[in-house]
């Protein structure tokens, strides 16, 4: 099998989250802790693995996932909290889901996929450093002004929530739990 982007079975390579911090720091540890958690669901496990669709006809998959994980930093950090108008990774007006739409996935689109997921990680980690303040507010389409404070908790919630979907879907997969 071809090495893959994500990190292999050695461990726990997540930071631990600070008990007594403030509040940026404290929720940044926490978005990276649970940024790590996703990376580490994927961990060790071949293309096909990662696309498998393991809860009935849910199009729900790891690789999904992350294709997902990608878009929400992409749109809450480039678009909202930047003002970019870049166009969508993985899906489309005609193709809402499309990144979860990830049948026939090879080592290529696992590849593709970590890529974008980094890159993205990475803008919305130098936006936040340069940040003066959490009370910093961008404008998301439809709803109006939001707090850089706002969208890193509901990126804290979001990655929480899909965190407990992957525990599921790797458990399906081949039986590992925790991490």
């Amino acid at each position: 099998m071809p090495t893959l982007p994500f990190v292999q079975n050695d461990g726990d390579s997540r930071v631990k989250r600070p008990a007594q911090a403030d509040e940026r720091t404290t929720m940044v540890a926490f978005l990276r802790w649970h940024r790590k958690t996703l990376e580490h669901k994927c961990a060790g496990l071949a293309p096909a693995q990662l696309a498998q669709r393991a809860v009935g006809r849910s199009a729900l998959s790891l690789l999904g996932l992350v294709r997902h994980a990608a878009e929400s930093e992409r749109f809450w950090f480039r678009r909202v909290m930047a003002g970019q108008e870049p166009p969508p990774l993985f899906s489309s007006p005609a193709a809402p889901g499309g990144a979860f739409e990830v049948a026939g996935a090879d080592a290529r689109m696992v590849a593709e996929a970590w890529r974008a997921w980094q890159a993205e990680i990475a803008f919305a980690d130098r936006l936040v450093d340069a940040a003066p303040d959490l009370g910093l507010t961008g404008n998301e389409p439809g709803e109006g002004p939001v707090s850089l404070r706002w969208v890193l908790m509901h990126m804290v919630e979001e990655y929480a929530r899909h965190n407990g979907h992957a525990d599921l879907l790797r458990e399906q997969i081949d039986g590992a739990v925790g991490l």
